[in-house]
């Protein structure tokens, strides 16, 4: 029998076999694959945990600033839950440049020193990737929370405040009375003190009122029987008018001299007196502080203060007036430098200090805000003192940073 020879013998025996198809697919990613991936990694470690240290931060100054605008308003019936909601919500971007520098900085301290406990920091060092690729996406953050610092500085929160000031303004100008709660002592009227036991719309029972001096002692006293408010809302002013009043009065010089009688009268109704409210709830009335302004509008007010005349013995005041706009301006721009200079100086100091403890990060951080901020007020103390350029020194503290950032870089990097 005649042998056959396979027609495709050379071919089975040459021919490699091929891989699985899911093997072929799979490939080992590049050196600039893997730092990119590492780039990603870190910044988005480092966001969200300063974003949650911001927004811790924040809630606490929101807070302080709630109590004290809001908490009396609220309790009165002034303002609603609803609007005030609304208006704590409005004090973000007022505190966001104050929690902005210490809340990247502890992010960084957490993320960076978690890193380096879990030696996750030094197995990049022995693949060769150096600190300064390390920290790289870490400074884009630092750059970019100083543009977001900026923008809350010089827009956001100038506009936040006055628009927080005109819907609380106006809010109490709907219900001018209601701020005037039975059974509680009323400070807010300047230099006088306001008792009132029993109230029934506009309408009010025992009513107290003593009048102060500049030094806070009583020098009059008004006892009625009954009372009634009415409202100008042209003057902004309440019109007060007792029904069977009885006055005491005393030496105006001495008040507190009890050995002395004081002057006693009485009357069936009293003439109409008038309260001013502008203290109150005159918040749309009064100038914006400068700390408000905008970047255009500080720009225009240093101008302004800049070319009022002055005589040439008022040329210290000309000058320290400039010197304060300048002041507000400078200051702006350093809280919002802060963001990269904190974010700077706490790579190495995240990673030397190789803790996973949040308490004890945040202790760090706290310590270096509070050191920061002092060294800004003890500058901003030279503001009578135009001769010494506090507008320049205000930039020292974020020197100091950023050059011990630097240096702390170069020692790690050495080790």
């Amino acid at each position: 029998m005649q042998k056959v020879t396979p027609l495709f013998k050379n071919s089975f025996a040459k021919a490699p076999c091929p891989p699985p198809r899911a093997l072929r697919s799979i490939s080992t990613p590049s050196p600039s694959a893997r730092l990119n991936l590492l780039d990603r990694y870190i910044f988005k470690s480092v966001l969200f945990t300063s974003l949650a240290a911001v927004g811790v931060l924040a809630f606490v100054l929101m807070l302080g600033n709630a109590v004290r605008d809001l908490l009396a308003p609220v309790l009165t019936g002034q303002v609603g839950w609803g609007l005030a909601l609304q208006l704590v919500l409005m004090l973000f971007p007022v505190v966001a440049p104050f929690a902005l520098p210490m809340g990247v900085l502890t992010g960084v301290l957490l993320t960076l020193g978690r890193l380096s406990a879990d030696s996750e920091v030094t197995a990049m060092r022995a693949a060769g990737i150096g600190l300064a690729r390390i920290a790289r996406p870490i400074i884009l953050l630092g750059v970019l929370g100083s543009i977001a610092g900026l923008y809350a500085n010089f827009e956001a929160m100038p506009y936040a405040r006055v628009t927080f000031e005109r819907q609380l303004a106006a809010a109490m100008h709907a219900n001018p009375l209601s701020f005037i709660v039975p059974k509680t002592f009323i400070r807010d009227f300047p230099g006088y003190v306001v008792y009132v036991g029993e109230k029934r719309g506009s309408v009010m029972r025992d009513f107290w009122l003593w009048q102060l001096d500049a030094q806070s002692r009583v020098k009059q006293l008004v006892r009625a029987e009954s009372g009634s408010f009415d409202y100008d809302e042209r003057t902004n002013e309440l019109i007060l008018t007792l029904t069977r009043a009885q006055v005491e009065e005393r030496n105006a010089k001495n008040p507190e001299n009890f050995s002395e009688s004081p002057l006693i009268g009485s009357f069936e109704k009293s003439e109409p007196q008038r309260l001013s409210l502008d203290r109150i709830f005159g918040r749309n009335s009064r100038q914006p502080k400068l700390r408000e302004l905008t970047y255009d509008q500080l720009r225009a007010e240093e101008t302004r203060v800049t070319a009022l005349p002055f005589a040439p013995a008022e040329a210290k005041d000309h000058a320290r007036a400039v010197m304060k706009v300048r002041l507000t301006l400078q200051e702006k721009f350093n809280t919002a430098l802060a963001v990269l200079s904190f974010a700077l100086i706490g790579v190495p100091l995240g990673i030397k200090v190789s803790r996973r403890e949040t308490s004890a990060n945040l202790g760090v951080a706290v310590l270096l805000a509070l050191g920061y901020y002092m060294l800004t007020v003890m500058v901003s103390w030279l503001d009578r003192h135009p001769e010494y350029h506090p507008d320049l020194l205000l930039w020292l503290p974020n020197a100091i940073f950023l050059g011990l950032g630097l240096w702390l870089f170069t020692r790690i990097e050495r080790q």
